[in-house]
């Protein structure tokens, strides 16, 4: 008797609930609604409007991937004459001996991405002779858009492909970017920097080698990592920050390694994230696969 007492109160409720709702009484529970502010800090925090100094100086490398031909200076400068001329950071780390630590920002981002890729197409290293790219099954390594797509090279980029020895890694500096390009994923496709077919994964694996020629720790490397495929990558980021924040973490308190991982920036990963949240419109747009 007790029991059925219950369960008719339940019922009870229950309708009322559903009639004040549909009255206007009892607002109906709403989605997390993110304003102008919201959205303002979510990019200040994720994309610094100031940019992001990085812990890697760049020296004298541009004039190295010139005078080696991986980048042919009249090739680079006419692509970015079409795009308002290169600007001056942009010369200075292209022909200067002592370039400073290289700073990222939005504005400065894609032009980086390209030195970068230069970088890494042409860096002799275990990762393009013996992984992934190599792999017969594939049809070669030069039938991939890191390297077909790398058309500002004197020559063909094929010349340049592992062929440069611009940095000289311990075994112990070779094992910790092979480490962390197997765990690095870029959200364009489902392959992590080991398989660095698109540009954005050549251009992760020279930042990486680049870093860990110069001492860099493994934790550091993994935050200038997080910010370098921020800016390439502003909006997946944007709400990845967005995801964890409904989850109670802050962009500051994240784990780099664990947001790079394929769990959070993998193709496959960020999709999983991104259907479970609405994300702030930052209207950053995003780098493409080319040059």
């Amino acid at each position: 008797m007790g029991t059925k007492i219950i369960t008719v109160g339940v019922i009870l409720i229950s309708a009322l609930v559903y009639m004040y709702m549909a009255r206007g009484k009892i607002p109906a529970p709403t989605p997390r609604v993110y304003s102008r502010a919201d959205n303002r800090s979510m990019v200040e925090k994720v994309l610094p409007p100031e940019g992001i100094t990085l812990t890697a100086r760049w020296g004298n490398l541009g004039k190295q991937l010139i005078t080696t031909g991986v980048i042919d200076g009249e090739k680079f400068e006419q692509l970015y004459s079409s795009r308002g001329g290169l600007t001056d950071e942009m010369k200075a780390m292209l022909g200067e001996e002592n370039n400073g630590n290289i700073k990222i920002t939005a504005e400065n981002g894609a032009a980086i991405l390209n030195l970068l890729w230069a970088l890494g197409l042409g860096s002799k290293n275990e990762v393009l002779e013996a992984g992934p790219m190599t792999d017969p099954n594939y049809g070669g390594a030069d039938q991939f858009a890191s390297t077909g797509g790398w058309t500002l090279a004197q020559g063909k980029a094929m010349d340049h492909y592992s062929r440069h020895q611009f940095f000289s890694l311990t075994p112990e500096q070779q094992a910790m970017v092979e480490r962390m390009s197997k765990n690095i994923y870029r959200p364009c496709c489902g392959n992590s920097t080991y398989f660095p077919d698109c540009n954005h994964g050549m251009a992760m694996l020279g930042f990486l080698e680049l870093m860990a020629s110069q001492g860099v720790s493994e934790a550091e490397m993994y935050e200038a990592a997080l910010a370098v495929n921020s800016y390439w990558f502003p909006d997946t980021y944007l709400t990845i920050a967005t995801y964890m924040k409904s989850k109670g973490t802050d962009w500051s308190e994240v784990n780099p390694q664990e947001m790079l991982g394929i769990n959070y920036s993998s193709g496959s990963g960020y999709a999983r994230i991104a259907s479970q949240v609405t994300a702030p419109n930052s209207l950053q747009g995003g780098r493409s696969c080319g040059i």
